[in-house]
């Protein structure tokens, strides 16, 4: 038998399947997919992030993959530069620094696979769960095979097969909302400094950023009203133009410069919660399965590494003694309990961060004033970067000391 079986090989689930491994603890991972290079990943590591990749033994791996510090956040409205923030903000701190998934996950699964407890099964989903004597004890395949486990965890994101399947619920925030993905080729005009740029022109918003792997990532936020679906063959130009038209003239002409290398836009639909209960006996939720994340300064990537801080604390010292499934049970709610408060508080800003843009878009005047008046008065200009400052430095830091402490 397993001890655990985890599903999902994102950040989530294949950390904790190397650290548990690392550790003793027999682990079996399983991912639906055959690779890790998928259209859409987080790639943004906050400071907060950085601390559970450096507690992890994985800074030297972080260091030797594609990866981009951001230099600088800029600010525009109407086409004018409000503010600009530099990297790192913390006085000796490091700078979000963006990394390539793909190239990250291939690493720890290296480090994962040289533990004899460590199984990776992949390219099969999951399909139910095995229950007996109403707890969970393991899990069976699409491929109909059984798994069985001390210990099931879905690491298997917001749209969690294990979630769905142990009947947890996931309480949703009325802030979800849908992104536009696209990537494009680069210029010279972003290579000298990595700026992340917000760009807000009338009702329309986007963000833009050199990704680690040197294309230009574009998220554009879409508006209820706006249809989800492009129509076929005319994607390209009207979205380029779309891009354009929302930016100042040097980003505009980047824009229709880089048109022919623009990719099919992928859409993310953000729904964003938290499950009132993370566990059911036998079965743990961790990160976007159990409290899926804005994108707002890429908290999803970044709160899951420390829930695996955490539940590694917790799990492993009692996995070693091989318990009763009655004292794991007794353990998963105290992995929620020191997790849950940070979570609670990061969406609380990340819906003030959403509340600070839809107030912009949707008052014409408001928008309108900041963009003309805070160019030409430094106080004003001022006081709207530094009020912006104060709700990012706990988006980056967090809220608690995460410590790997087995």
């Amino acid at each position: 038998m397993s001890q655990v079986v985890i599903i999902g090989a994102g950040p989530t689930g294949l950390t904790l399947a190397m650290l548990l491994a690392q550790r003793g603890i027999t682990v079996k991972l399983i991912e639906a997919s055959r690779n890790f290079r998928r259209t859409f990943r987080g790639e943004a590591l906050m400071p907060s992030g950085l601390e559970a990749i450096d507690q992890m033994g994985l800074a030297d791996l972080v260091a030797r993959i594609p990866h981009r510090p951001l230099d600088a956040w800029e600010f525009i409205i109407e086409q004018r530069s409000i503010f600009r923030v530099d990297e790192p903000m913390e006085a000796g701190g490091k700078p979000c620094t963006l990394i390539s998934q793909p190239a990250f996950l291939e690493g720890v699964m290296e480090s994962a696979s040289k533990c004899p407890s460590f199984e990776f099964i992949s390219g099969t989903s999951v399909r139910d769960l095995v229950w007996q004597d109403d707890r969970v004890v393991g899990v069976t395949l699409s491929d109909n095979r059984q798994i069985a486990a001390d210990l099931v965890i879905g690491a298997d994101g917001r749209n969690s097969i294990v979630r769905h399947k142990a009947n947890l619920t996931l309480e949703t925030e009325a802030q979800s909302y849908d992104l536009l993905w696209f990537k494009l080729a680069s210029s010279a005009d972003f290579e000298a400094e990595n700026i992340f740029y917000s760009v807000l022109s009338g009702d329309a918003g986007f963000g833009l950023f050199l990704g680690s792997e040197g294309q230009l990532q574009v998220g554009w936020s879409l508006h209820q009203d706006e249809q989800k679906q492009d129509a076929p063959g005319q994607w390209r130009d009207d979205w380029v133009e779309k891009l354009a038209t929302a930016s100042p003239d040097w980003l505009a002409a980047a824009f229709r410069q880089q048109a022919d290398s623009i990719e099919r836009p992928f859409l993310l639909s953000v729904t964003v919660g938290r499950c009132p209960s993370w566990h059911i006996p036998g079965v743990l939720l961790l990160g976007d399965a159990a409290h899926p994340m804005s994108p707002i300064r890429a908290q999803g990537i970044n709160m899951a590494l420390r829930d695996v801080v955490v539940a590694t604390n917790h799990l492993v010292p009692l996995l070693q003694q091989h318990p009763q499934f009655a004292e794991i049970d007794a353990l998963l709610p105290q992995i929620q309990a020191e997790r849950e408060p940070e979570i609670i508080q990061i969406q609380k800003l990340q819906r003030a961060e959403i509340a600070q843009g839809e107030l912009l878009r949707n008052y014409p005047p408001i928008r309108y004033a900041v963009s003309r008046l805070a160019p030409r008065i430094p106080l004003l200009r001022q006081r709207i970067r530094q009020s912006w400052i104060d709700r990012q430095l706990q988006l980056r830091r967090g809220f608690t000391q995460v410590d790997l402490k087995v």
